[in-house]
This record gives C-alpha cells, structure tokens and sequence, in this order.
C-alpha cells in the first residue's frame, strides 16, 4: 500500500502489468486477480509481498477485497483474443468478450481514482453479437461506446490511444490499446515516447533514443543447428522436437528472409567486435568448418585469413512474412511456442573465381551445404556455406517483451518447473512492462516513490 491507497491488478496473468506498475513505483501491487492457477502460481513467484485471488473477476467483490481502503489505480487487461484479428471469422464468446464490464463494478462500488485498461486494437468494435456469435457489423462499436458512455456517467473523465511498446523502450513493436479513466479531478496525461525508428528525424537530432534492437535480447552463443542437417543425432544433441527436413513453405520462408535481410542488404547484421564465435575455414568442400569462442586466444593465424562471420535474422513461422532485421523490435509475441525462429548464415571470406550456387532460386531446391552464394558485405566478398535455425528461447521473447532480467519464468513460487510452452504461453498474453511503467508515472507521480528493487 503507497500512501494508505491500495493498486489492484484485474486479469492479472503472468505479471506483466504489475511489473510495469512495479517499475514505477517501486512496490508490487496490493491485490492480484487471475482464474488461471498456473497464472496466478507465476505471479506469486515474482511478486509475493501481493494479496493473490485464483477467481474468477466476478467472483470478486471489491469492496470485501479492499476492505475499506481506498483504491488508487485499478489495472484490467481483459481476454483479448475474441476481439483480436487473429482468430479471424470464428465464433465469439460473448461472455469472455464481457469482461471489460468488470471494470464498471469497480468503478461504481470503490471509485478507484484511476482506472486503466489494455486490450488489442479491435476492443474498439466491440458490440453485439448475432445468433451465429459473430459481430453484426451494423452495431460494430455499440457496446464499446455504451462502456465508456457508462463510465462517464460515473463521474470519470475517459481518453483513450493505441500505444507501440518500442517507443517507450521495450524490443518489440507490440501495439495495444490502452482506456484510461479517472475521477479525481487532475488531467489524464499520455507520456511521452522516448523512442522511435533509427533512421528518423527525432532521433538523429538526438531527441529520442533508437528503438532497442532484438539482437540486444538474443542470446548467440545458444547452438543454432543447420536446416540441412537431418540427422537422429543431431536432433538429439540439441533438443529439435520439429520434423526434420523442415517443411518446403519453412524453407521457402527462410530463404525469401535469407535473400531480404543478408544478399540484398545493403547494411546486414553482422556481430563487429563481440562475436560470440568464429568460424574458420580450411576446406573449399565445406566439410571441415572449424570455430571457437571469442572469449579465447585466436587460433593461429594463417596467410589466408579464413576465418569467417555470422549474420543473422528472425524469421516468423505464424504468417506468410519473411521475418525482420535483428536491429528493429521484436514484432508481436504471441501464445504459441513455435512462432520466432533465429536464422544464422554462416559467411566465410571467399577466395575462389567461382560463382557458386545461385541463392536466389528458392531455397527448398538446395540439397547441399556447399557454397549456396556470394554476400558482399561493406566491399568484401563472402561465401554462404551453411544456414542454421532455432527457436528463440522463452526467456529471449520476455526480454523483448521488456520484461527485466531476473523476472521468474521457468518456475512457479514453491520451485514447480513449468514447461516451455507454459512459459511462452505467459509471455504471449503478458502486457508489455514498460507502457504500465510509463502511464503510471505520468499519471500517478505521486506513487512513484522508489525504484524496483
């Protein structure tokens, strides 16, 4: 409790919005609210000193809750995916698409002095649903507006935006909408960004910082096993439980990223300086790649210089698109496990005439690992001898997702392991730390009284 006022975290999943609330403050919120024992398991791990309720939001009476303290802010970040363009023309659940009423209940039964609420894009086109449980689009954003029509009837002044997670520091180019409501009388304040793309005016004038790369919050010295190598052996050595070969419309995916974001780059991420590994090469077959970590004394040098460089790209498997540059934010982390992948080419310095394979024919046609092509990168010549692929790691997309370093994702408070996929699932539904942060500190300076511990 800051100031005899209590802070309450309705939907409260994994933590992401009370660590952002957290991030401001410098205290964990009074109340956490989640049906998902899983969820609320997570939380409690990361923020014990917070009063846990495994319920259901309307199970909760607020008043019995707060018990006679008043309520400062009260966060609410409804299920979103029967709004969301994602799951497309299916059927909605007209009683999960409800539950942004809650925050009513808490507005007319303990007059928070500030409510906020997160939701995707499409919460604005909330409105009835016809016997097929579909929209009708004659009504599209009724029910929205009689929501925020009934929060102004009780006594609360209402603004709403669509904010970009990147622009206020986290690596990724989440967007959500965001409702804030308040009663107090003192104007309702948007922060400022404090970020934007590398290559605009406000950052080359020094007025914002550049968004945060992806490559910040990737970890290169993980094994990235080759696409081509389909070996029993080799799945076992790194843990690959997908098919292997990979899938043509994978492949095909990986190679139109490939030709994107490494032939016809102009500028292609490469690891200057820090390299987390070397690759040396003593063979033209391709079949006797050497390396070492950069943390070691170089190998003896010879008077060819073969040794190589690693440049790298994301590519997405949820959609048809070829991926994105290492250096711009993490697109939208979703629930699946499966939906980011890194893609690592291995460049090693070229010394022959030839030309090589061509590598802007598809790249499901390649059979081999020998030479696919040629990369010039600033003016050197590069021949590209083997692409390697993995999934990012759950703690690589909650990174992105701005979550801090030493936020508990792989077990529960009593030391329970969660998968993989439970992990990831936490991360895809979690708000993005740092937007809370920033709203509450325009909006509720005057709780922001220490830094996170």
């Amino acid at each position: 409790m800051i100031n005899g006022e209590l802070i309450v975290d309705n939907f409260a999943g994994g933590g992401g919005a009370s660590t952002g609330i957290e991030m401001a403050t410098g205290y964990s919120v009074d109340i956490a609210i989640n049906h998902d024992p899983e969820a609320i398991r997570m939380h409690k791990a990361n923020h014990p000193n917070t009063k846990h309720y495994c319920e259901s939001v309307w199970d909760i009476d607020p008043v019995e809750v707060c018990n006679g303290y008043p309520v400062a802010l009260a966060w609410f970040s409804p299920d979103c995916k029967h709004f969301s363009k994602a799951k497309g023309g299916k059927p909605k659940d007209k009683n999960i698409r409800g539950l942004a009423w809650v925050a009513l209940r808490w507005a007319g039964l303990v007059r928070p002095r500030v409510i906020m609420l997160e939701n995707v894009e499409e919460f604005k086109t909330w409105g009835p649903l016809n016997r097929s449980h579909r929209p009708i689009k004659a009504k599209r954003g009724y029910t929205y507006q009689k929501f925020v029509q009934q929060l102004t009837d009780l006594g609360y002044e209402v603004q709403t935006r669509e904010l970009v997670a990147a622009d206020y520091g986290a690596p990724t180019m989440r967007k959500r909408f965001f409702l804030i409501a308040r009663c107090d009388g003192k104007p309702i304040i948007w922060p400022e960004p404090t970020h934007g793309p590398r290559d605009s005016g406000a950052v080359k004038d020094g007025m914002l910082e550049p968004y945060i790369g992806a490559y910040t919050q990737i970890d290169f010295s993980l094994p990235c096993p080759s696409i081509f190598d389909t070996s029993e052996e080799i799945r076992k050595k790194y843990g690959i439980k997908a098919v292997r070969p990979l899938a043509p419309k994978t492949l095909d995916r990986i190679g139109r990223g490939f030709v994107k974001f490494v032939v016809n780059n102009k500028e292609p991420y490469i690891f200057e300086g820090v390299l987390p590994f070397l690759i040396q090469y003593h063979s033209y077959s391709g079949k006797d790649v050497r390396g070492q970590k950069i943390d070691e004394p170089l190998m003896t040098l010879d008077s060819s210089n073969r040794y190589g460089l690693v440049c790298a790209f994301i590519s997405k498997f949820y959609k048809s698109g070829t991926g994105q540059d290492l250096r711009e934010p993490l697109a939208t982390v979703t629930t699946s496990p499966g939906h980011f992948g890194l893609v690592q080419a291995y460049l090693i310095k070229y010394y022959n005439s030839g030309d090589g394979q061509d590598i802007k024919e598809p790249l499901d046609t390649l059979t081999t690992r020998d030479r696919f092509g040629l990369v010039e990168v600033y003016g050197t010549k590069y021949q590209v001898v083997d692409i390697g692929l993995r999934m990012l790691e759950p703690r690589e997309q909650y990174n992105c997702q701005g979550f801090p370093d030493d936020y508990i994702i792989d077990r529960d408070y009593s030391g329970k392991s969660y998968s993989r996929s439970e992990q990831v699932k936490r991360c895809g539904n979690a708000v993005c730390p740092p937007i809370p942060a920033a709203l509450v500190r325009a909006n509720l300076l005057e709780l922001c009284l220490h830094k996170r511990g």
